[in-house]
């Protein structure tokens, strides 16, 4: 019984651990993130356009990227993520 009262408390302190790093981690809302992302990408020289921020709804973040001129993936840069709950 002891064993069992044991693994349920590690597991109860883990559940309140994740959902404090989750609520304590990232932006409050997608405007925020955004304002942040657009003020990151203002310190980047975007005179020829390669830098950006794009909104992933399926993942709730801001991405700032760096695209090529070639046919490969973008560069992610920094990732915004913000609270959707």
């Amino acid at each position: 019984m002891k064993v069992v009262n044991l693994v349920f408390q590690l597991f109860f302190l883990l559940v309140i651990i994740l959902l404090l790093i989750y609520f304590l981690a990232g932006y409050d809302s997608a405007f925020e993130a955004d304002q942040n992302c657009h003020s990151y990408l203002s310190s980047y020289d975007n005179i020829s356009g390669k830098y950006g921020c794009d909104h992933d709804t399926e993942t709730h973040q801001w991405i700032l990227y760096e695209s090529n001129d070639k046919k490969e993936p973008a560069k992610i840069i920094k990732k915004f993520r913000y609270k959707f709950l």
